[in-house]
């Protein structure tokens, strides 16, 4: 969806950046298949979740020409419905297919309609709504996000055994992070959340929710 919004309006002042949370050892291939024309950055430290306070992927943040967050970090159109799917087959009910895809079409077209109409749009905030929807970041959430890059700089310097323990510790701090977790999982050694430790963490949740709902008119809660 990302490229064919690029295209569009790209003569609009339009820009897509799409940063992958992940080693460039896992993430580098998917990027280069799919071979899109916006930019698309590696961020293996998370230093862009860090700013805008990500946490899982796909988020996305809109950011005016002036520079201004227009909607905070938000879940970008992808909904609940992968949790109801066969896991054997990766079908999904009906039902649950036709909300995950309402749910997409809905994000894409608020986009679509904020490009057009920039600060008219019924989709973008105030300055004064945008800070509503900002979540400051905890001691534990900062505490984390030293741990990461701490475990990260060990990795990178080929010291697996030293880097462990501060990345468990981030993972501890803030158990919310998606992105910590799916890097770092000892099971998961290439960055893709489809084994079976990620089923067993993503069923711990219980009721809760791995894709937080998007305050936006027409999304599913």
């Amino acid at each position: 969806m990302w490229q064919d919004l690029h295209e569009q309006y790209m003569d609009r002042n339009f820009v897509v950046v799409a940063v992958a949370m992940d080693r460039a050892g896992a993430a580098r291939q998917w990027i280069e298949d799919v071979a899109p024309t916006y930019l698309s950055l590696i961020d293996q430290y998370h230093h862009v979740a860090d700013l805008y306070n990500m946490v899982n992927v796909p988020e996305a943040v809109w950011i005016d020409e002036a520079g201004r967050i227009v909607r905070p970090a938000e879940c970008a159109g992808a909904y609940e419905g992968f949790r109801s799917m066969d896991r054997a087959t990766g079908k999904m009910p009906d039902d649950v297919a036709a909300i995950t895809a309402g749910a997409k079409k809905t994000y894409v077209s608020a986009i679509r309609d904020w490009i057009e109409k920039g600060a008219y749009s019924e989709f973008a905030w105030t300055e004064a709504e945008a800070r509503a929807h900002l979540a400051a970041p905890s001691e534990d959430h900062a505490l984390a996000n030293a741990n990461f890059r701490l475990g990260q700089h060990l990795v990178a310097s080929g010291r697996d055994e030293e880097a462990r323990p501060f990345l468990d510790e981030a993972i501890r701090l803030r158990p919310e992070s998606w992105n910590f977790w799916r890097q770092n999982a000892e099971k998961n050694p290439i960055g893709l959340a489809a084994d079976a430790a990620f089923w067993e963490r993503v069923d711990a949740l219980g009721e809760g929710k791995y894709y937080p709902a998007v305050d936006m008119k027409g999304m599913p809660r």
